[in-house]
């Protein structure tokens, strides 16, 4: 009886690496070799403006970094000690806890100063990223359908990181924060009936109490980096599931996706444009002082600083009410309602910001568009929206002089009733004129493109014709750019009908359906754009003298 051994596939092979033994491992519990098969070879398409989010995820990521390193050394507390740190002019001086770290990792903490900077200023950055690619998203209508959700998403995450900016730069408990401080003070009183009660409790008491910089750190450092870190996530999360957005050009459509695959050359870029943008954070860190607290000193609620500006994110705030002319009632009873506060911190300041918030679904309502939409608008092809952009840009733009009048006023030897007069007015009256203008600029580059299309590009080279007439030679545009000029859509303003329907009866029309198909003719209607060249139109030109 003879028998056969056979070897076992492991020994035939040879003992595994342990490498692949844990890679094994792990994706027999986590399925991490699926999951990355699914994912890595994610297509991403290749535009410079797609850079300002990743500029707005690795600035926080430099945030984050950053924060636990200076988390590290301060201490929240409002408590009086007497400074004897390293910084002379200081010495002697009573001040918070808090105030005393700060000075204590700027001048004696191993690179604490450099880490305060940069950290500082990548929250400024954070900031500028939002807004700016919010601005890429807004003026290409990349938030139409299925991305109003994600539009939602930075919205909140934006709001998210105003507040974190004024609780991380009221920290440091220094005179300038603290007059910030007193201005939020008196914005919450300003609240009727409920005011005092909110500064008693946010405060622990009087202003300035002894409980607003620990309660600050625990939001600053706990609260809102962790609702904006689930906000990322979210984001990034949608973004995966949605694809990006791709401007119109020859095979891109609203069914597919055109560019890079995540791994290796859009990780490899990535990962290189995260280092750059460190790099140029911590030049910017190393080479421009901001915020320098041992200027001014600690906060004392008797003194107030002079130049006093809030960060230019909040400066549209104090600017609306610098702007607001001091009105008050006096109710029976003695009790007073101080509408110089609240009407532009609790109806116009939030007005303002939940405009950017609810816009994709207002022009949703609008055009009844259920599409989804995947390739990315140029701004000139949505007039209308684009001239309401701007009008908003142009009222912050008020606000924040509005802000800083007073320095204004001195630097340039400006009457500051004056100022404040140009910006009272200019706030309706700008915006206004910049939607108008704005509008037709795009109308102005549609005719021009339209015109391109039909007649092709101008060369510089004049040509006679046999009858004598002088005309320049213009050059056929290629197929390519004839396709990206003309894949934009146009869509028909709405129609409410006749007074009544096929059947003679009356039909009713409800008042909103009407202010819609108002809203829809100053969107899509005769004079809100220009209609793109038909074929029959382009043939009739290149069979005749339109191109030589």
């Amino acid at each position: 009886m003879s028998t056969t051994s056979v070897k076992s596939p492991t020994k035939a092979r040879g003992k595994a690496p342990a490498g692949e033994k844990i890679a094994d491992w792990a994706d027999g519990r986590l399925g991490l070799y699926s999951l990355a098969k699914a994912n890595m070879r994610k297509i991403f398409p290749d535009h410079w403006s797609f850079l300002l989010g990743e500029i707005v995820l690795y600035s926080f990521i430099i945030i984050i970094l950053t924060g636990v390193y200076l988390t590290l050394f301060f201490v929240p507390s409002m408590a009086q000690v007497e400074y004897d740190g390293s910084y002379v002019p200081m010495q002697g001086v009573m001040m918070s806890e808090a105030y005393a770290s700060t000075l204590d990792i700027s001048f004696d903490v191993r690179g604490g100063l450099l880490v305060r900077q940069i950290h500082h200023w990548a929250a400024l950055i954070f900031i500028v990223g939002i807004m700016c690619h919010m601005f890429r998203v807004f003026f290409t209508g990349a938030f139409r359908k299925p991305r109003e959700v994600n539009w939602l998403f930075g919205w909140t995450l934006f709001i998210c990181a105003i507040f974190t900016g004024l609780t991380g730069y009221s920290l440091p408990d220094d005179l300038l924060s603290g007059t910030g401080l007193r201005f939020m003070d008196g914005a919450i009183l300003a609240t009727p009936v409920i005011g005092s009660y909110l500064s008693f409790f946010l405060f622990g008491g009087e202003f300035p109490g002894h409980d607003i910089i620990p309660r600050f750190f625990v939001i600053h450092v706990l609260l809102l980096p962790g609702l904006m870190l689930g906000l990322v996530a979210a984001h990034l999360i949608l973004v995966v599931y949605h694809k990006h957005t791709h401007y119109a050009g020859p095979g891109k459509t609203n069914d597919n996706v055109v560019g890079m695959p995540l791994l290796p050359v859009y990780t490899a870029k990535a990962g290189g444009f995260f280092f750059l943008v460190f790099g140029v954070i911590t030049a910017i860190a190393a080479t421009v002082s901001i915020n320098p607290i041992w200027v001014l000193g600690p906060y004392r609620p008797d003194q107030v600083s002079t130049n006093a500006q809030p960060d230019w994110y909040l400066g549209f705030s104090e600017g609306l009410v610098r702007m607001m002319p001091g009105w008050e009632w006096v109710l029976p009873g003695g009790y007073t309602v101080n509408f110089g506060l609240m009407i532009p911190l609790m109806i116009v300041f939030p007005l303002m910001l939940v405009l950017i918030g609810i816009y994709p679904f207002f022009e949703s309502w609008v055009t009844k568009d259920k599409r989804e939409h995947h390739i990315a608008q140029r701004p000139r092809n949505a007039p209308t929206r684009t001239g309401l952009g701007v009008a908003w840009l142009t009222a912050y733009a008020v606000t924040l002089l509005g802000g800083g009048n007073d320095v204004v006023a001195v630097n340039f030897n400006i009457s500051i009733n004056v100022l404040t007069w140009f910006c009272r007015i200019g706030f309706f009256v700008l915006p206004v004129l910049a939607f108008i203008v704005t509008r037709r600029i795009c109308l102005g580059l549609q005719r021009r493109d339209r015109e391109k299309i039909l007649h092709g590009r101008e060369t510089g080279i004049i040509k006679r014709l046999p009858h004598g007439e002088f005309i320049e030679v213009h050059e056929p545009l290629s197929q390519d750019m004839l396709y990206t000029l003309t894949a934009h859509d146009q869509l028909k303003p709405a129609e409410i009908g006749g007074a009544t329907d096929e059947n003679g009866v009356r039909r009713k029309v409800s008042p909103l359906e009407r202010v819609r198909a108002r809203i829809s003719r100053g969107y899509f209607g005769e004079h809100a754009q220009i209609p793109k060249p038909t074929g029959e139109e382009y043939k009739a030109i290149a069979n005749g003298h339109g191109h030589h």
